[in-house]
């Protein structure tokens, strides 16, 4: 059942600390489920609503970006890291290989122009609270320099092994998830993509 806006939670951050006002839980009541065979009590349910506060911290940048076309990564600047220029995507805060903090970068051009399917699975049935039109296409993702594997899904048509793809970007009423980035095989139209999506 949708909340009212006054049973809605809302935070802020003010003076560098979270400010949460209005209901992050609200309780309904319990309903009974009987065996239709038998009569009996077999259990109950337990309608619960919680609002959850997901702090980004580091990690924000990533997000804010995908709602304004940019495909952020980072990469390890550290002089003494044997891995040193290695780049990682999905976005990670530190270095693996020596934990220090990385450097963020914006890597939209270098994933337009060498994306490509590492490999895929087609699910025809997904959990609870999916907002994704089934069948889902997930797709794991590499890119040229980098080191690791993004995980991700295609908007439109099939997946292939090695395929080109190119990132979408939910830049109208993004959601600031990861939700808010899919891949559309290269040469699909602007007119082809989901609604609220740009190259």
């Amino acid at each position: 059942m949708p909340k009212t806006e006054e049973e809605k939670g809302f935070v802020s951050v003010i003076n560098g600390r979270y400010k949460p006002k209005g209901k992050f839980h609200i309780i309904e009541a319990n309903q009974p489920i009987f065996n239709k065979d038998t009569g009996k009590l077999a259990g109950v349910t337990n309608p619960r609503d919680m609002t959850y506060i997901h702090s980004y911290g580091g990690e924000a940048i990533f997000f804010e970006s995908l709602s304004k076309g940019k495909l952020m990564a980072t990469r390890c600047d550290n002089d003494k890291c044997d891995f040193k220029g290695s780049i990682h995507l999905p976005f990670r805060i530190y270095c693996p290989d020596c934990l220090r903090k990385m450097t963020a970068i914006d890597f939209t051009m270098k994933a337009k122009n060498s994306a490509r399917i590492h490999s895929f699975i087609i699910t025809h049935r997904s959990g609870a609270f999916n907002t994704l039109k089934l069948p889902i296409k997930f797709i794991n993702i590499e890119f040229d320099d980098v080191v690791t594997i993004l995980m991700s899904y295609l908007s439109v048509g099939d997946p292939e092994l090695e395929k080109r793809v190119v990132p979408i970007f939910k830049t109208k009423n993004p959601t600031y998830t990861i939700m808010d980035l899919s891949f559309v095989p290269e040469g699909t139209s602007e007119s082809e993509l989901p609604e609220g999506f740009t190259f």
